[in-house]
């Protein structure tokens, strides 16, 4: 389906979106609302290869470029569809709780690291653009990122265009030494470049972090590599920089390796009550 073959915003029909190529619907657990998602990775390159990841990279992608029009003329029905309350009139939304029927972001994530995307600041404008036509002010703009490209001035641009449209930043923070790092995230980039990078961007403006921990062939995080995580955290604030929240979570779903599994509620719940006493940032707890 090409975007002239698309369907007028008023008429979408729920079954159309399964047939998109970069946008999708979700109930997120971590946005109390629906999430509209956009990939910018659909040929599911990453320059991570995290052990927990549900993108199984030994595939090959079915699509293997951006194809922009499409890409915001996805974006802008799926905006009119959610918004308008249509998508909870069919049978996979139906029964979501009336609290949680409402749009709360467009979050750029997907099958890769968004930020690797060569007009990044451009699809973020576009998208901007497309908000502001719907006069959805209120909706987020939401980029979920491993925080290896901030240094980069598309990237940075990027960023900015964020900050001047309710934007908010998700970045990944899940080791507190290199070592760690490596094991979970696989990458050739270095940590301390994730950590300057950070520290960097929270300067501007307060970051999310998402920090997903689980036992690897069967061990937990050692209490060692918790107690480094928190110094991260801790380094950050101490140069300055801003960090809102702290989201705390394990494996939800199968991921690509088999010797990953989640940790228990009560592991979660330890770790959520770490940041918070050792840091002073809220944190949140998410489960399994």
């Amino acid at each position: 389906m090409s975007s002239e073959q698309s369907l007028q915003q008023h008429h979408f029909h729920p079954r159309q979106y399964e047939q998109n190529k970069f946008v999708y619907p979700v109930l997120s657990r971590r946005s109390h609302g629906i999430s509209i998602g956009v990939n910018l990775n659909p040929d599911k390159v990453c320059n991570f290869d995290c052990i927990y990841c549900q993108v199984d990279r030994r595939s090959e992608a079915v699509t293997r470029f951006v194809e922009m029009d499409r890409l915001l003329n996805e974006v802008e029905e799926m905006l009119t569809y959610v918004s308008s309350g249509e998508i909870f009139k069919e049978e996979r939304f139906s029964n979501v709780p009336e609290e949680l029927q409402r749009l709360n972001d467009i979050a750029f994530s997907g099958d890769g690291e968004p930020t690797t995307y060569r007009n990044f600041d451009e699809i973020i404008q576009s998208v901007a653009d497309l908000k502001a036509k719907q006069s959805l002010a209120e909706v987020k703009m939401v980029l979920i990122t491993n925080a290896s490209m901030f240094h980069r001035d598309v990237v940075k641009r990027g960023l900015q265009i964020l900050d001047e449209n309710n934007g908010e930043i998700w970045a990944k923070l899940e080791a507190g030494t290199e070592e760690y790092f490596q094991l979970v995230d696989r990458t050739k980039i270095p940590f301390q470049r994730v950590l300057d990078n950070l520290a960097d961007a929270s300067q501007s403006r307060s970051l999310v972090i998402q920090s997903l921990f689980m036992k690897v062939h069967g061990e937990s995080p050692p209490a060692e590599e918790i107690n480094a995580f928190l110094d991260r955290l801790n380094e950050i604030q101490a140069s300055g920089g801003q960090l809102k929240l702290v989201q705390v979570y394990t494996v939800a779903r199968q991921p690509a390796e088999s010797f990953v599994a989640p940790l228990s509620n009560p592991e979660v719940d330890e770790i959520t009550r770490l940041v918070t006493e050792k840091t002073s940032i809220p944190a949140e707890a998410y489960y399994g």
